[in-house]
């Protein structure tokens, strides 16, 4: 019998397969606790897509009444974990909330310990090593994908994993964008980071010989000199007038969209060798996970000197790569 005269070349990969894995891990974490975890989120906006989630206590609140909301949560022991659903007040307002959540109760990794700890490279909360610092929930799926996929190299060692791989991540949102450059290029990539403003390359230095990872600007860069260079394309623009140039793409590349709306056009699997169109159920089982770790954490803070430490780079370790971070 002749063989196709063409194969298809393009894997397309779903989130609910890469989150089936998770999933069990998930469920493992459940049947060690003594009793099912509370989740509240407070809606204060119109955003109907919140309405639609897991199974978690949702409570729509005034958003004049937020900050006294929050505060109640932080210190009502039936509460493991809070999520807040923004824009609340588009400003500052906004992020004066992020960090009114207590951090024994961040499931999204938003309070400036931990994310001070992320763009540090430090791993964990204490210097006993008990307490691991919280990712944000949509850059950690990202990584779990990636992981999935098997484009971190397991040959090589902890928080070496990502070396030798150019990745370009169109968003640079200090909430999804921003951290992913980071966590990515901490782990041994040459990343690629794009938005409006022009293009940043996250690196740790040549030979990835740097504890954490530097930005340089790259002057008179934009995305038609990225694609080329690039073996992992991550995207999350919103507006569906955005498109990735498929043309542009460098054959083979494994493209991964996160944005609501299709970054890439269906001639993308011509080009790409793998295709994930979406990560929402991975991240929903990223936030589980994340609540999963908080409960631990909380379990560890009478350990000595976790109300002093504030994540300061001197006691902390170096994040080893990705796949511990999320173990």
């Amino acid at each position: 019998m002749e063989a196709p005269d063409h194969l298809a070349s393009c894997k397309v990969v779903l989130a609910g397969s890469i989150a089936k894995s998770l999933q069990i891990e998930v469920g493992e974490g459940l049947l060690k606790l003594e009793r099912k975890p509370l989740l509240v989120g407070f809606l204060a906006n119109k955003d109907p897509s919140a309405r639609s989630g897991f199974g978690f206590l949702l409570r729509e609140v005034d958003r004049e009444e937020v900050e006294t909301h929050i505060i109640a949560a932080n210190q009502d022991e039936a509460i493991d974990g809070i999520i807040v659903y923004y824009p609340i007040f588009n400003s500052r307002q906004d992020q004066y909330l992020q960090q009114l959540i207590s951090v024994e109760k961040d499931v999204e990794g938003l309070s400036h310990r931990y994310i001070f700890n992320m763009y540090q490279n430090i791993r964990f909360l204490d210097s006993e090593n008990l307490q691991k610092s919280i990712l944000p929930c949509t850059p950690l799926a990202i990584v779990k994908v990636l992981e999935y996929l098997k484009v971190y190299n397991t040959i090589l060692p902890y928080g070496n994993r990502l070396f030798g791989h150019s990745i370009t991540v169109v968003n640079r949102s200090e909430v999804v964008g921003r951290p992913l450059a980071a966590l990515l290029a901490n782990d041994g990539a040459s990343v690629y980071s794009v938005d409006v403003d022009g293009v940043q390359q996250f690196t740790r230095g040549e030979g990835i010989k740097k504890r954490r990872h530097e930005v340089v600007e790259k002057e008179a860069w934009a995305l038609e000199d990225c694609l080329p260079l690039s073996d992992v394309v991550i995207t999350g623009v919103p507006g569906e007038a955005f498109r990735i140039p498929t043309n542009l793409l460098k054959e083979g590349a494994v493209c991964i969209n996160f944005s609501t709306d299709k970054n890439f056009g269906p001639e993308v699997k011509d080009r790409a060798s793998i295709y994930v169109p979406a990560i929402g159920k991975v991240t929903i089982i990223v936030l589980l996970r994340n609540l999963l770790r908080i409960i631990h954490n909380r379990q560890h803070t009478s350990t000595p000197g976790f109300e002093k430490r504030l994540g300061s780079a001197d006691n902390g370790q170096s994040l080893k790569d990705a796949s511990s971070r999320a173990q």
